[in-house]
């Protein structure tokens, strides 16, 4: 060994020596005899006090087992079966043992020798194994860590094993079921009771043992009297009982046919049963209920699927005793489903469900079953309430854990809801019933229960398309009684964040209620109003209040009338912009303001005023955002600290944000135009443009100004065309490649909304429009930045689908009325990017372009020089793209633009027939050296149709790339 490479590990070595040492441990994986060092370095004892020598030798020794030994020579197999008994020997010694991770690797490595050799090279390995147990607790410590060992490699189903090493992992198992697990098996069971009093950590560890092989030993082996009668017996042994049940528990999920799968769950729980395990005292430890919890859920588990076998099979009399042995382990499961440990319970969440989902599969029911769901609802009601210690105020990881929990608690009671909607709804009512009329008297937790049962019923009787308060009557007046109490009781009052959020989320889940009672629509609104809601103490209620006013209000629009003025008068405050000069907390955050312009904005919209009445409502709406934004702009613009002048550009973005919201009142139903209110919007706009001339934070002011007009094109007709040349005059000014490309989906958007009637002002602006855009992506920039480079790259994509939103959308008048020299410098760019463009989208709108203007021009009737531009650029086009070595035909957004490319080909056709193959044919595939077989195939290909022309395009690039 290099004993100065050596110096460099551990923590006392510096960063060169460490790597020098790593560098040289790398070079012995690399030399076919580097193990051999090791290996000797490791039995020579001389670095038996060096963990770090012995643990990188270790690894030198795990590379050459895993990637050279099985072509190792006889002579390597000797040395490694030498090397592997000299480390058990001293691995059972008490003056030569290692620390445990080495311990760990030992027996990894000796594990990746067995599975090489064994059993054709080394058949006795496992008599080898077994002879060093007599060596004392080190050495059988060590046997067991290899075991677990071999069960990693050859076992673990979690370990994605090759088709080889599946093969060769059968005939490891099936060689040891022949020979060997019989004395595996009783050195287990002297293990575990040799060492359960003295070592008990050894009888824990060959436990594990156990449990891990039984899944594919023979199950006689283990489930005989002397190792049951021990196993219960290590049940009351504190330090073993633990890995006692796991052992179990695994022993109850092996894997076995049905009826004998029943008889040993039963003979187990009757064991269990008389030791008295299943019935624990009040105090006993969380761990150990957990560990029977999970044992419980097994036992449910494994029945239920012998269940489900035994029913597919036919067999009556099988089915009928293992559903009965099931029913009798039902209670085990209420017990340990209402253990105040959270943990406990969530151990048989599973076989709660999984038995629900059978009674599902058997009716009817019978009294115990009943008896058993009412059982099961009553446990999950209990368990769903929160603990006194639950911190409200600041939710950290048990909070976290609790709500997790309770949705697993929240699928058992909807699947109870789907097998007895009416039992769930009788309970749920009789708890509301009881607890809202008394809430004042009643503990915080159980009202909180009360009002989210309430709310867990929207969800888990489900209702076509909310209607739960029409169809049944007994459940719909029960849930109007139950909503009737929940308002009228107002236990909204209860000043707790939790049941103020529950009560506001549940009367927006049964905003349909209202419908049917609007006379209690008062109340709530004065809830979410006043400090209940909008100007409660926690920003968490108002925050959440603010999202839910705005569903409530749309849910409810009709019903809104006579309270419109009131509300709109009690909003005001809370409408004011949150701007950096306002010297006082803001009740509300900028996000939330949103959901209340847009609230404020249907309430206005949605009335039955008169256009006149809803233009001043709307405008003294939008009143706190005009009479502060010329100020907002000024202070932008004068204020020289740089902090604050973000603030100011964040304000104004977000106060043309707030006005865009308002706007969302309007549909084809009420437009601007019949609800009076355009004048009040236009005057905004007017506003909201002059901050375009921003020389600061332009793209946070401009992303506010272009939002804003992307909604007054939908909400406007034709009065909002004078206001786009002002914004194209201001963008074209020191136009970058990010705004450009932004402000090209609302030019897409007044095409595809105007589509020809916008034609006279696009024919105007197009050719400004387009040269600006060859501006920007042909000035100077750094080819390294990668943010530029993107954003070019969209930009240009960009301008494709501007051009083809043109094309398609009945506007190609704008093309045909440009001068001739603009045109074929836009034509031109189309093909450039068919051609040049290594981005697939791109490519793809450009052959989709191009094809377009086929269909238009390409007739006898087109514009002067568009058969010559056909001719002499298209059809280049088409065959130049795909040639190009960064064309990959495998890839899928490529094939998306060869299909357009076909497309555009085959359009080329159904225009100019036998003139454009006789063109290919005598013109241009000779350019190309297509030979005649080829040009005839692709003719053919051609004349045939669109599928089969798109299919064969590709295998001829394929041919003539070749």
């Amino acid at each position: 060994m290099d004993e100065l490479a050596l110096q460099g590990l551990g923590s006392q070595g510096n960063s060169l020596a460490q790597n020098r040492a790593l560098q040289y441990f790398e070079e012995l994986k690399q030399q076919p005899d580097g193990w051999k060092i090791c290996a000797q370095a490791l039995t020579s004892g001389r670095y038996h006090s060096n963990d770090h020598v012995k643990f990188f030798c270790l690894q030198v020794v795990e590379h050459y087992l895993k990637n050279s030994y099985a072509q190792s020579t006889p002579e390597d197999h000797n040395n490694v079966k030498s090397f592997i008994n000299a480390c058990l020997q001293m691995e059972g010694n008490e003056a030569s043992q290692g620390k445990n991770f080495l311990r760990n690797k030992v027996a990894q490595i000796v594990s990746l020798a067995f599975i090489v050799d064994y059993p054709h090279r080394w058949q006795t390995f496992f008599a080898d194994l077994l002879s060093t147990l007599a060596l004392g607790h080190l050495a059988v410590d060590m046997f067991l860590r290899i075991l677990l060992a071999i069960d990693s490699e050859v076992v673990d189903r979690e370990i994605v094993h090759t088709p080889q090493e599946t093969q060769r992992n059968t005939v490891i198992k099936d060689t040891m079921r022949d020979h060997c697990v019989a004395q595996l098996a009783d050195s287990w069971y002297q293990i575990m009771t040799g060492y359960e009093t003295n070592k008990p950590e050894i009888t824990c560890a060959c436990l594990d043992v156990v449990g891990r092989y039984v899944s594919w030993i023979d199950i006689s082996l283990i489930a005989n009297d002397k190792f049951v009668s021990s196993l219960l017996r290590f049940l009351s042994l504190p330090l073993v009982r633990e890995s006692a049940c796991d052992c179990i528990h695994e022993i109850i999920s092996k894997g076995m046919d049905p009826v004998s799968k029943t008889k040993l769950v039963e003979s187990f729980m009757t064991f269990l049963d008389n030791a008295g395990v299943l019935s624990p005292p009040e105090d006993e430890e969380g761990d150990f209920l957990a560990k029977l919890s999970k044992l419980i859920n097994g036992v449910g588990m494994a029945l239920l699927t012998s269940w489900q076998k035994l029913a597919k099979s036919g067999d009556t009399q099988s089915t009928n005793n293992t559903l009965q042995a099931l029913e009798t382990k039902v209670p085990y499961m209420l017990r340990f489903l209402g253990d105040e440990d959270d943990d406990v319970s969530g151990a048989v969440a599973n076989f709660s469900q999984e038995y629900i989902n059978l009674l599902k599969q058997i009716a009817p029911l019978t009294p115990k079953q009943r008896e058993n769901m009412e059982g099961l609802l009553y446990t999950i009601v209990k368990k769903m309430k929160y603990d006194d210690s639950y911190n409200f105020d600041q939710e950290g990881e048990d909070e976290a854990m609790f709500q997790e929990y309770r949705k697993q608690l929240k699928v058992i009671f909807n699947n109870l809801a789907q097998l007895d909607s009416e039992l769930v709804i009788v309970t749920v009512h009789n708890i509301v019933t009881r607890t809202l009329p008394q809430w004042e008297a009643m503990e915080l937790k159980d009202v909180e229960m009360a009002i989210n049962l309430l709310y867990m019923l929207g969800e888990a009787v489900p209702a076509s398309q909310g209607q739960h308060f029409s169809g049944n009557l007994a459940k719909a007046s029960a849930l109007q009684e139950m909503m009737r109490l929940l308002i009228t009781s107002r236990v909204s009052c209860r000043g707790h964040v939790m049941i103020q959020l529950q009560f506001f989320e549940t009367v927006v889940r049964y905003d349909k209620f209202f419908s049917c009672e609007p006379d209690h629509i008062p109340e709530v609104l004065m809830a979410f109003l006043d400090e209940r809601g909008f100007r409660n103490q926690s920003p968490k209620v108002r925050s959440r209040t603010s999202y839910l006013f705005s569903r409530f209000i749309k849910g409810l629009k009709s019903h809104m009338q006579p309270y419109l003025e009131d509300v709109l008068k009690r909003l005001q405050d809370l409408l004011v912009l949150n701007t950096p000069d306002n010297g006082y907390l803001h009740l509300l955050s900028d996000d939330d303001q949103l959901f209340m312009y847009e609230s404020a904005g249907i309430l206005v919209v949605s009335s039955t005023l008169s256009p006149e009445k809803k233009q001043v409502l709307m405008k003294n709406l939008l009143a706190p955002i005009a009479n502060k934004f010329e100020e907002l702009l000024t202070k932008l613009y004068t204020e020289t600290d740089e902090s604050r002048r973000l603030l100011y550009a964040r304000c104004i973005s977000t106060a043309m944000s707030l006005a865009s919201r308002a706007s969302k009142g309007f549909s084809s139903q009420q437009t601007m135009k019949q609800s009076g209110c355009i004048a009040a919007f236009t005057e905004l706009l007017k506003l909201f443009l002059s901050a375009l001339n921003t020389p600061v934070h332009r793209q946070l002011i401009h992303m506010g100004v272009r939002q804003y007009l992307h909604r007054m094109v939908v909400c406007m007709e034709d009065e909002i065309l004078p206001f786009i040349p002002i914004t194209l005059e201001h963008l074209l000014k020191q136009p970058e490649a990010k705004e450009m490309y932004d402000f090209i989906p609302l030019m897409n958007q007044l095409i595809m909304k105007f589509k020809s009637a916008i034609g006279p002002f696009l024919s105007e602006v197009f050719m400004p429009f387009v040269t600006t855009i060859f501006q920007v992506l042909s000035s100077p920039a750094d080819e390294r930045d990668q943010e530029v480079r993107e954003e070019r790259k969209l930009l240009q994509r960009g301008y494709y689908q501007f051009l083809s939103t043109i094309v398609t959308h009945d506007a190609l008048e704008v093309l045909r009325t440009q001068d001739m020299q603009n045109l074929n410098q836009v034509l031109m760019s189309i093909v450039q990017g068919a051609v040049e463009m290594p981005d697939p989208q791109s490519q793809k709108l450009c052959f989709n372009i191009l094809k377009k203007l086929i269909e238009a021009w390409g007739g006898n009737n087109g514009i002067v020089g568009f058969l010559d531009f056909l001719y002499k650029s298209i059809i280049p086009a088409c065959f130049l793209a795909p040639m190009k070595p960064t064309f990959d035909l495998t890839d899928g957004q490529t094939a998306l633009a060869l299909g357009e490319c076909a497309m555009c080909l085959k359009s080329i056709f159904d225009k100019r027939g036998e003139e454009s193959l006789n063109y290919l044919q005598s013109e241009y595939f000779p350019t190309l050296n297509v030979n005649p077989e080829l040009t005839q195939e692709f003719c053919q290909a051609l004349r045939a149709d669109q599928k089969t022309f798109r299919n064969y395009l590709k295998t001829f690039f394929l041919k003539a790339k070749s």
